[in-house]
């Protein structure tokens, strides 16, 4: 096997300006002009795409396909034994792993971390199962992953993995016919309120005297953020007792407070932790996820995800103080001596689970409504697909006139009936 080597990233054009831009790669391509038909915040044609990568579009009707999108299965699962330096277990690098070292793909398209900054990523195309281990863990950061689909081309790849984040899979979705590969394995992660890298590091400061000791950060579904130091220290902070007040009323740029995949739906597999219940949590969508989960499978400890609390409550406090920040981040009202108590409470009575993913899902909607409502009116009608409405509907968000698609007031009477009906 060949040595490990000093991963890099080519060369890449600079991408013009561009509001609500999370810099996916394709404006960087040769024609940006293709932004107009790829970019998730232009029009998103989610039942379209779905019926294009899944067979189907999402069934409301189904228990989670409106929150998660369309799936065959969800596990939650645990990589066994768990792999060194991952953020949680090691599944979504050891799934590319495993199509390097069986020649099912000629290279893996992901992030790296930049040799100066470990929190900011970088593109990279990796050729050698050893390297993916260079890719393990969170960045935090705007990365153009697409911008390396041209790149791979030149260099006469033609069958990939790509892992990426949702605003990038519907972008490679969009352009996946036109884009000449003979196969692609995507593998999505979630993600939800992205940030600057520079931004970031200011929310590291507001946590530790001595930030660039902090080598991991993780938001967990126990309401905590778990921090690991270079020393071997790990230290739990409760969400309620984080700085977010400190933080700039921009420290989350509109784009993800009003993204609409949370759950990565145009991916052949999602991996990430919210309905895993302290382990990873894997959404197989279609035959390709069902593909890839059983490259791995006898290395996986398997069960089914559990759904415990109620989050109708927890999302209408959310809506609430959305609606009180005007702009800027949820303001909390609570006064600081209920904190600890409610950070000791919140793991043991809230949402949990697939729960506690639906909460996630059905905040991020709401979000979407009121910030593109206050910010870009003009938008909403294209921006929001009609089975955000449905989301929003039992906490009396309604699309205003003009604001939504014609299916949209129809979707929503059958996602309160369907509520209902579990």
């Amino acid at each position: 096997m060949s040595k490990s080597v000093e991963l890099v990233t080519p060369p890449l054009r600079e991408g013009p300006y561009r509001s609500l831009c999370t810099d996916c790669g394709v404006s960087r391509l040769e024609d940006p002009t293709l932004c107009g038909k790829a970019c998730q915040f232009i029009a998103p044609d989610y039942p379209a795409l779905e019926t294009r990568v899944h067979g189907r579009p999402r069934d409301i009707t189904r228990p989670d396909e409106l929150h998660f999108g369309p799936f065959r299965a969800m596990y939650r699962a645990a990589l066994n034994p768990s792999r060194e330096g991952a953020q949680w277990t090691g599944i979504t690098t050891r799934l590319a792993e495993v199509l390097l070292e069986r020649s099912l793909v000629d290279a893996v398209l992901t992030m790296a971390p930049d040799p100066d900054d470990q929190w900011r990523p970088r593109p990279v195309l990796v050729t050698n199962a050893k390297d993916m281990a260079q890719c393990r863990g969170m960045r935090m950061g705007f990365a153009p992953l697409l911008a390396l689909l041209e790149p791979a081309r030149e260099k006469g790849y033609r069958r990939l993995a790509i892992i990426g984040i949702p605003c990038q899979v519907h972008a490679l979705r969009a352009l996946e016919a036109e884009l000449g590969f003979e196969r692609l394995y995507v593998i999505g992660t979630p993600c939800s309120d992205n940030t600057e890298t520079d931004k970031f590091h200011t929310f590291l400061n507001l946590l530790d005297a001595k930030p660039e000791t902090i080598t991991y950060l993780e938001f967990k579904a126990d309401y905590h953020v778990e921090l690991r130091y270079n020393d071997g220290r790990v230290r739990l902070i409760p969400f309620l007792k984080l700085p977010i007040s400190k933080l700039p009323q921009d420290f989350f740029p509109l784009t993800c407070r009003t993204c609409v995949d949370y759950t990565n739906v145009l991916a052949d597999i999602t991996v990430g932790y919210m309905g895993g219940t302290g382990a990873q949590w894997l959404i197989i969508r279609n035959a390709r996820g069902e593909e890839l989960l059983t490259h791995i499978q006898r290395e996986l400890v398997l069960s089914a995800p559990v759904s415990v609390g109620k989050r109708a409550s927890s999302v209408k406090g959310f809506v609430e103080n959305v609606r009180r920040a005007a702009g800027g981040l949820p303001l909390r009202a609570m006064p600081d001596f209920m904190r600890p108590i409610m950070g000791w409470l919140m793991p043991r009575i809230g949402p949990r689970g697939l729960e506690f993913a639906r909460t996630r899902v059905e905040m991020k909607a709401a979000e979407t409504v009121l910030h593109l409502r206050r910010a870009v009116p003009r938008r909403m009608r294209s921006m929001i697909p009609d089975h955000i409405w449905a989301l929003v509907k039992p906490y009396g968000l309604e699309p205003e006139p003009g604001e939504a698609r014609s299916g949209a007031t129809r979707e929503s009477a059958r996602a309160v009936d369907t509520f209902e009906k579990i």
